[in-house]
């Protein structure tokens, strides 16, 4: 979501594996293309745990690449370490090389899962993922959004030779070996995020931005459970950051991923981006979004979750105080304490919710989620639920330094969504 549309036809998402995409041949080059040099670097990313980054670029010439003559030294590509969670912004500017996984030829731009070279005149560079560098998202003050001039470049070592006619010899030289720097050239290829629809729903003059996903094989004659995902404050809406809260962590675009949940069940993954402007005004424009978009979309009313991260738990507070029933049940990671009021109103209504959060969280206070689990099954027992039950349908996971797998202890969604048993029992409560 450097950008998220693409520029032409001939450029075309293929998708790891998983996915699906219509191919377009890119074998023969458009028209007036200079037969010499780099004609275009276009990164490729993906959202991991802690958010996007450019897994990947492709490097275009004029004619399909030898795939015999690259290999791993073949090309330099660096980028920034800066990471909006850790680095000062003036880190943007310090770079670092990538780590260069597999490179390979292909006839569009778009990853193979196999890392296997198709003719074409794209070559496809893959990155580690765990490097510190390649991270998309920037802040912008106390807002995140998606880095508009991603500083990725990439360095031809070595000579890139055609396609050799008939497969013998190593073909004309297409691209003769240089210490120049090549930048990003028009817009990224960014898996799953690109296949979110962004639209606006607005309501007594207030506009709410929003993110959402139908499965592929979506039917309107089908019900579908519903994931609302609640991001963080800096994934608010601040008016130049639209979509962030896709691709600034891993809690929307995991749902379309079975790898992710443990289950192959289609679900409709909605993501608003609230402007922050209290919880209550808030989470009536959110619920009035959801509602409206169940009158669209064919969701099945008994199973509407709501996932939330930090800042978004005071959504989830609100409109489980104010408005029963709105959710089937909660996942709410490294959030804020619901207060005693809220928990004896919510407790009128008793709704299953999995509380999560880091025991060192520099942010929020672990002592947030130890009270708000305890004053949520105080307040369903003083309802009438029995202790038991009430041990059962609030839960509560905190986690140590080393469930992290990054050093972001305020980041509890990272260890829960890492852990697809608990995506799983979301699934399975029902009204």
């Amino acid at each position: 979501m450097i950008t998220r549309r693409l520029a032409g036809a001939a450029l075309v998402v293929a998708a790891l594996a998983g996915t699906s995409a219509t191919p377009v041949s890119a074998a023969q080059p458009p028209a007036g293309l200079p037969q010499q040099g780099i004609q275009s670097v276009t990164a490729i990313t993906q959202v991991h745990t802690y958010g996007q980054k450019v897994d990947a670029v492709a490097v275009e010439y004029s004619a399909p690449v030898n795939p015999r003559e690259l290999d791993l030294d073949t090309f330099t590509v660096s980028d920034s370490i800066y990471n909006f969670r850790y680095n000062p912004i003036d880190d943007l500017g310090v770079r670092a090389d990538r780590t260069i996984t597999r490179v390979y030829t292909n006839d569009m731009i778009a990853l193979n899962p196999y890392g296997r070279s198709t003719p074409g005149r794209y070559v496809i560079v893959e990155l580690a993922p765990t490097d510190a560098g390649g991270n998309t998202v920037i802040a912008e003050g106390r807002y995140v959004k998606v880095n508009p001039d991603q500083p990725t470049q990439v360095m031809q070592n070595e000579d890139v030779y055609a396609r050799p006619g008939g497969g013998i010899g190593r073909g004309r030289v297409l691209s003769e070996a240089s210490s120049t720097a090549h930048a990003l050239t028009g817009q990224s290829v960014d898996l799953l995020v690109d296949d979110f629809a962004y639209e606006t729903f607005v309501q007594g003059g207030t506009v709410l931005p929003y993110a959402y996903h139908l499965p592929d094989d979506y039917h309107p004659q089908r019900d579908y459970p519903l994931v609302v995902i609640l991001p963080g404050h800096g994934m608010g809406w601040n008016g130049t950051n639209t979509g962030v809260q896709v691709a600034a962590d891993i809690p929307a675009t995991a749902w379309l991923q079975p790898e992710w949940t443990g289950a192959g069940e289609d679900v409709i993954v909605l993501a608003p981006q609230n402007q922050r402007v209290g919880a209550a005004a808030e989470a009536a424009l959110m619920v009035a979004l959801v509602e409206n978009f169940m009158g669209r979309f064919s969701v099945d009313s008994e199973r509407v979750y709501a996932s939330t991260v930090s800042y978004g738990s005071t959504l989830a507070w609100q409109t489980l105080a104010t408005e029963p029933g709105q959710f089937t049940a909660v996942l709410l990671t490294g959030g804020f304490r619901v207060s005693a009021d809220q928990a004896a109103r919510i407790a009128a209504h008793p709704t299953p919710i999995w509380i999560t959060h880091g025991t060192n969280d520099h942010l929020l206070p672990v002592a947030f989620a130890r009270d708000s689990a305890v004053l949520l099954r105080d307040a369903y027992v003083a309802a009438g639920v029995a202790p038991s039950v009430a041990a059962d349908i609030i839960r509560y996971t905190e986690y140590g330094n080393n469930a992290f797998t990054e050093p972001d202890y305020h980041a509890a969604y990272g260890p829960t969504y890492e852990d697809a048993s608990i995506l799983r029992w979301l699934l399975a409560q029902e009204g």
